[in-house]
Order: structure tokens, then C-alpha cells, then sequence
């Protein structure tokens, strides 16, 4: 029998405070005086406030942005986390350059590539074009393919976080026609849609790759340091030093980045200063003249004199630049203002003057030998014994860019469903995006240990180093050049302007780099290679698991219909057997957040019975420390009887699974019940209608006699129609996914009241 469906109401609590006394009565008391006091609502204000609210997550923005103060303690933070890395670079860029005493001509040249390298790679395409195409302040090359996936279709969406992500996509007519060619041949083209997953992926995965080994080559590179003050120092001591580094750099990634930086920070901006100081006092005692580096034409000059020599001799000094991969996945943690104030403002000049400096000095060297270390050997006199405490330091911290970039580069490939959920920890109420993962440290910490030990020297671990890291930068540009075309609209020429400048110095880099993968740079394209293959692996099975359920998405009336008796029983398409009622409160956990949940499903057609009141019960994790009381409660009426849904918005400092969930849940439906039956009495009144009444004994009288937590345990097999091929990624996705930590890992429910109902997906 056909039924009609009722007009569902989102219902948001207002002004509701937690009842601290487990007494039933007791809070049963406080709602319904609580609703008695408050003032009414027509039903008219009562739905426009609902649906205001209901799209509050779908247009929730998580970029924060800051001011004043806060900003400068924000570039502050992110001097000591973020130019470790490319800031400690003026330690061996001459010597990774050149092989022998370079003449002046090469010197010039050199220093004209460093100075221009600087000037267009990081200040120009990082600092003014890249950073402004974050995804809702996140960074990265998979930041970049989200987020097209917001302004063109090219991917499937996770349907447990549909709700909460927006589609932004422009109109045909608000797009050139260059720009709508571009757009919608990526989006019919299965080629192009798969070309920018490898892109994003790959991108993701040489920057984690070089994040295991940078932390290796920074710390090795610094206790090797030591050896210029006592040579006798032997290779065995070095490496287990490092490693105890490591291990103690590691440990401390629990305190969160806030903390990190703000202890970090002075020691990087010290070395900058020193840097600065010293490239000053080599300038002014040397040869000023090396300042018509400045000049692009000596540039041009070295390469073309140099020929292959040259264009080898770019592969150290691309050294120059490493480190700018990694300033872009750490936006999260920080702002753009924030890192273009500390760059442009602090470490840009200090690094200018700091190679010009060293120029400087190498070029009136009468030894020959000045190259082989261009900072240690050209410090001022009286500094050397300083200038090797504060070398080491700053090489110790450099790491931590890469070490905190790999965090948001999870985060970001998590939230699109290519890696399992792993704990996440959010290590500060104030900036958003800056977190910490406990597997990930530990894990990185191991391949970096692994990676010390059997490379043990820094010559070795730099053939391996920045082909990656030029590899991103390449894939960068490719993807930002797609942003500017399909989501700024900019005018083509403009783009194939910027995409022809920065391709040509990305591929210029890149090709004389490849050149190190026979003598060691293969061991970070190996391990990128098994992070891509672990992230499509993941996604791929996910969209089979996704496929599989969908079957069982569908509308409560579609489930289970009431007859004219009132009798519940379950619809023709499922068998329409009679459904029996169980005494008690069900509260079901829903992962999706709509339609019926899958474990309610298989719970009805197993037992054909149901709770007395049931309470589909959703989670949604926003991007925030905490959801005010009175917006966190979203409750809606279903066509099943006595049947609700509650929707719990919440951030990540929001404790929500307790053990007083129920307390806390039946609280809210008691509200919701009271509120949505506005009573003709009164606003001070305490009295009901008899329809309310009604509703309230049935909820009291059910949460009297038990409350049971009901969550699914859904099993997977692979279809036996499957060739092998698939049968295996699908075997390996399905194992992953059982050793794998569940997101209902940290939840604290009562286990004598938690019921698991089992139920197998074939995909």
C-alpha cells in the first residue's frame, strides 16, 4: 500500500547546554523546561533556519587567514619549518657544481643561474602563482588536482563525504571557448581524467619520497661537518650519531608544529643572518665585481660555452632550489601571506647575498680549494668555530620541511580516498591545518634510519637527491597552467606565456638531473613508484566498494511500509514480511548520513524486527576545533515511525562518542520532539498535546527498558567473474583494508551495549 511521505523537518538545536546529571528525570526536566522558556518559532522560520544551516558544511571554507600579530607569528613559524631545507643549500651548491677550480667567466655564470633560478622558480611561479591556487588553503600537487575535481568532473566522489564537498563548476557561458575546449576534454576523455590522477598521485609521492630521504642527507650532511674540525672522526661514529638524531627528531613531532617551529625558528633565522652577514663581509673585502651576475646574459653565456658541461652542471645547481616542493605542501600548516612575507621579506635576500658572497670569495681564492667548501671556507676570520655549531643545527632542523609536508600530503590524499584512514592528530586549536600522524612519523623514521645506515656518506645520498624534487616542479607547472585555464578563466596566450617559461626551466633541470638515476637517484623513483602503485590501489578498490554498496542506498519507504492498521512490515521488493517491534533504543551508526544506513537494512531483513525507536546516528568531522552548541545537532523525521535521523556536526577537539552518548542523543530527540510540536499554550507553559505526549512516553518508555549501539561489519569478497589482473588488486586492496585502522577505531561506546551485525559485499 502506497503511503504518503511526509514533510521531513531538519530541526537545529538552539542554545542547548549538555545535562550533567545521569538522572532521567532529571534531564528529561531540564529539555522540557528549557523548550518552555524559549521563545517560539513559526514553522515558516523554523525551515528557513534549517535549510540556511543544512548548507552551511556544503559551503564551509577552511582557509584561514590572518593580520597583524598573528600573521608575523605565523612567518615567524614558518622561517623555522619551512627554509631548512632550501635555506641550508649555500653549504654545498659550488661544490656540487663544479669538479675543479671554476674560472671567473663560469663563477659569474653560475652565480647569474642561482640568482635567476631563485628569482623565477621560487619568488615568481611559488610565491606569486602557485600559492594562490590552494584548495581551500591546502597546498601540493594533489591539492592542485582536487582541486580541479571541484570545477570539473574528472573524478568519482566518495559518497560518505558528498555532503560536505562542493562542486564549484563554472558555467559553459561564464568560459572562453579555449578555456570550455580544454575543460571538456578532460572531462570526456578517460585518458586525460586517468593522465591527471598519475599526475597528482606521482606528484604526492616524490615529495613523501624525498621526505624520507632529505631528513637522511640534511642530519648525515651535518655531523659529517664535524669532520672539518677534527678529521679523525670515523665513518661508523657519524652514522650512528645521525641516526640518534633522527630518532630524537623525530620523537619530538608529537609537541605539533606550532610548537616545533616556534623552537626551530631562531636557529634557522640565525643561520640566514649569519649567511646574510657573511656574503656582506666577503662582498665588501673581495670582488665586488661578481654583482653583474645580476645581468641574465651571463646565464646564457655559461651554457652556451659550456655546452654538455653546462648543461650537466645544472643538475648541483638545482641544489639552489630543492626545498620548494615542500614550501607548497606545507601551506596548510601555515598561510600564503605568511610564507611570501618570510620569503620575500627574510630568506630570499639573505640567500641572494649569501651565493653572491661566497662568488665573491671563491673568486680571488688563490688556493683552488675554497669550492670544495663554499661555507666553512669563506666565513669571516674568528667565526669558523660558530659558523660550525649553527651549521649543524640549521642542517639538523633542515628536515623538518619535508617532514611536515608529508603530513598535509596524507591528510589531502586520505580525504580523496587513496590512502586507509590512519590517525590523525590536529596539534593546534588556533591554526587548522597543522597536524600530526603517529603512524606516518614512526614509518618515515624507520626508511630514514634504513636509508642513513646503508648509504652512510652524503656523496652518495646527492646522486640520489633532486630528481624528484624537479620532477614536482614540472608537474606543478602542468597542473597549475589547467587552474588558471578552467577555474581562473585567464586568457589562453597569457597561460601558454607562463607554461612555456617555466615547462622550459622545468625540462632544462629535469633533463640534466635524470642524468643521476643510474648512480643512485633510481632508489627515490623506486620508492615513489611504490607509494603511487599503494594510493591507485587503494582508490581503485574503494570505487569497486563504493559501487557494491550503493546497491543498498536507497529511501526508508523503500524498506519497510506501514499498513492501515499501523503494522510495519517490510516492502514487496524485499519479501514484505511482517516486521516485529523490540523493546529499547537503537541507535545506528550511519557513515553516509542520507538514505538508509546499510547496517539498518541488513539488521531488518535478518531478524524481521525492529527497535521501538530507532536513531540513525551520523557523524560529520568538519574542518574546525569545535561546532558551537547550538549548530552541532541536526535532527530529521523519517517516513518509518518512531524513526529519526541525528546528524552530529562536529570539529576535531569535539569529544562526541562517549560513554553518555545515548544520555546525550535521547536529550536532543526529546528537544527536537518538543520544538517541532510548537504547543498552543503559552510560551511559559509546560503542557502538550496529546500527539507529543504520545511521542515523548514512547521515547521514555523505550530508553527505560535498554539502549543498544548497532554498527555494521561489512566483509568483501571479489567477484569469481573477475580476470586474475583484477582479482589480484582486488585481493591486495581487500587486505590492506583488513589490517587497515577502521574510522570507528577511536570511539568509546559501551561494549555491553554494542552490537555488531555482519553482513558480505561482492565487488
Amino acid at each position: 500500500m502506497a503511503e504518503s511521505t511526509p514533510i521531513q523537518r531538519v530541526q537545529y538545536e538552539e542554545g542547548i547546554h549538555p545535562v550533567k546529571s545521569k538522572n532521567e528525570s532529571a534531564h528529561y526536566s531540564k529539555a522540557l523546561e528549557e523548550h518552555a522558556l524559549s521563545e517560539k518559532n513559526s514553522s515558516a522560520d523554523l525551515e528557513e533556519r534549517a535549510v540556511r544551516l543544512a548548507n552551511a558544511d556544503l559551503n564551509r571554507k577552511n582557509k584561514q587567514t590572518y593580520t597583524g600579530w598573528m600573521l608575523l607569528w605565523l612567518s615567524y613559524q614558518s622561517t623555522g619549518v619551512i627554509y631548512g631545507d632550501i635555506g641550508t643549500s649555500p653549504l654545498y651548491v659550488y661544490s656540487s657544481t663544479f669538479t675543479s677550480q671554476p674560472s671567473y667567466e663560469d663563477l659569474v655564470g653560475a652565480l647569474s643561474i642561482i640568482i635567476w633560478t631563485l628569482t623565477l622558480m621560487v619568488s615568481i611561479k611559488y610565491m606569486f602563482i602557485v600559492l594562490a591556487a590552494d584548495d581551500d588553503g591546502e597546498g601540493g600537487t594533489f591539492a592542485l588536482y582536487s582541486l580541479l575535481a571541484r570545477y570539473a568532473h574528472i573524478v568519482r566522489r566518495d559518497p560518505n563525504i558528498s555532503g560536505t564537498v562542493k562542486m564549484e563548476r563554472h558555467l559553459t557561458n561564464d568560459l572562453k571557448p579555449v578555456n570550455k575546449g580544454v575543460r571538456d576534454w578532460i572531462e570526456k576523455s578517460a585518458a586525460a581524467r586517468v593522465v591527471l590522477k598519475i599526475l597528482g598521485v606521482v606528484g604526492v609521492s616524490m615529495v613523501m619520497s624525498d621526505g624520507v630521504l632529505t631528513p637522511a642527507q640534511s642530519v648525515l650532511g651535518a655531523i659529517q661537518g664535524l669532520r672539518v674540525a677534527q678529521p679523525a672522526i670515523s665513518t661508523s661514529t657519524i652514522v650512528g650519531v645521525s641516526c640518534a638524531i633522527l630518532v630524537l627528531l623525530f620523537a619530538v613531532q608529537p609537541f605539533g608544529t606550532t610548537k616545533i617551529a616556534s623552537s626551530f625558528a631562531p636557529i634557522v633565522i640565525i643561520w640566514l643572518l649569519f649567511n646574510l652577514c657573511s656574503g656582506i663581509y666577503n662582498l665588501a673585502m673581495f670582488d665586488h665585481s661578481v654583482l653583474k651576475a645580476f645581468n641574465p646574459y651571463f646565464a646564457g653565456a655559461f651554457l652556451m660555452r659550456n655546452k654538455e658541461e653546462g648543461w650537466r652542471a645544472l643538475g648541483g645547481l638545482l641544489l639552489a632550489f630543492t626545498g620548494c616542493e615542500a614550501l607548497f605542501a606545507d601551506l596548510g600548516a601555515f598561510s600564503k601571506r605568511a610564507i611570501q612575507l618570510s620569503w620575500l621579506c627574510f630568506a630570499f635576500p639573505c640567500l641572494l647575498v649569501a651565493y653572491i658572497g661566497q662568488a665573491a670569495y671563491i673568486s680571488q681564492d688563490a688556493t683552488g680549494e675554497a669550492y670544495t667548501n663554499p661555507f666553512f671556507n669563506t666565513v669571516p676570520p674568528g667565526s669558523f668555530y660558530f659558523s660550525l655549531v649553527i651549521a649543524v643545527l640549521a642542517a639538523i632542523v633542515a628536515s623538518q620541511a619535508m617532514i611536515t609536508g608529508s603530513f598535509q600530503l596524507l591528510a589531502q590524499i586520505m580525504r580523496m580516498s587513496y590512502f586507509p584512514h590512519i590517525k590523525t592528530v590536529h596539534t593546534s586549536k588556533l591554526f587548522h591545518g597543522q597536524i600530526y600522524m603517529p603512524l606516518a612519523n614512526w614509518l618515515l623514521m624507520i626508511g630514514t634510519v634504513i636509508v642513513t645506515a646503508v648509504y652512510n656518506n652524503t656523496t652518495s645520498l646527492g646522486n640520489a637527491y633532486g630528481v624528484c624534487v624537479i620532477f614536482v616542479t614540472f608537474i606543478t607547472t602542468l597542473l597549475v597552467s589547467l587552474v588558471a585555464l578552467i577555474i581562473w578563466r585567464l586568457n589562453f596566450l597569457l597561460i601558454a606565456f607562463f607554461f612555456l617559461v617555466f615547462a622550459c626551466l622545468d625540462g632544462v633541470y629535469l633533463s640534466s638531473a635524470l642524468t643521476k638515476i643510474p648512480t643512485g637517484a633510481w632508489l627515490t623513483i623506486v620508492l615513489s613508484a611504490i607509494l603511487s602503485s599503494i594510493f591507485v590501489l587503494w582508490r581503485f578498490g574503494k570505487e569497486n566498494q563504493w559501487a557494491a554498496e550503493a546497491e543498498d542506498r536507497f529511501q526508508p519507504s523503500h524498506l519497510l511500509t506501514t499498513g492501515t492498521d499501523g503494522e510495519v512490515k517490510l516492502t514487496e521488493a524485499f519479501g514484505g514480511g511482517k516486521v516485529s517491534t523490540v523493546g529499547g533504543v537503537g541507535i545506528f551508526f550511519d557513515k553516509v548520513g542520507d538514505m538508509v544506513p546499510i547496517v539498518f537494512t541488513q539488521f531488518v531483513r535478518k531478524f524481521s524486527a525492529r527497535p521501538e525507536v530507532i536513531i540513525f546516528f551520523h557523524m560529520r568531522p568538519l574542518s574546525t576545533p569545535s561546532i558551537p552548541e547550538s549548530e552541532r545537532y541536526v535532527v530529521q523525521r523519517t517516513t518509518i515511525p518512531n524513526c529519526y535521523r541525528m546528524t552530529v556536526r562536529h570539529g576535531y577537539a569535539d569529544d562526541i562518542v562517549t560513554p553518555d552518548l545515548g544520555r546525550m542523543v535521547i536529550e536532543q530527540l526529546v528537544l527536537f520532539i518538543t520544538r517541532d510540536h510548537e504547543s498552543e499554550g503559552s510560551a511559559s507553559s509546560k503542557e502538550h498535546s496529546p500527539e507529543v505526549q504520545r511521542e515523548l512516553d514512547v521515547v521514555t518508555v523505550a530508553e527505560g527498558r535498554q539502549m543498544v549501539y548497532v554498527m555494521g561489519k561489512e566483509q568483501m569478497r571479489i567477484r569469481a567473474t573477475r580476470n586474475w589482473a583484477r582479482r589480484v588488486v582486488l585481493w591486495c586492496f581487500l587486505w590492506m583494508r583488513e589490517n587497515s585502522r577502521a574510522k570507528m577505531a577511536d570511539m568509546d561506546v559501551p561494549f555491553d551495549q554494542l552490537v555488531e551485525v555482519g553482513f558480505v559485499k561482492e565487488i
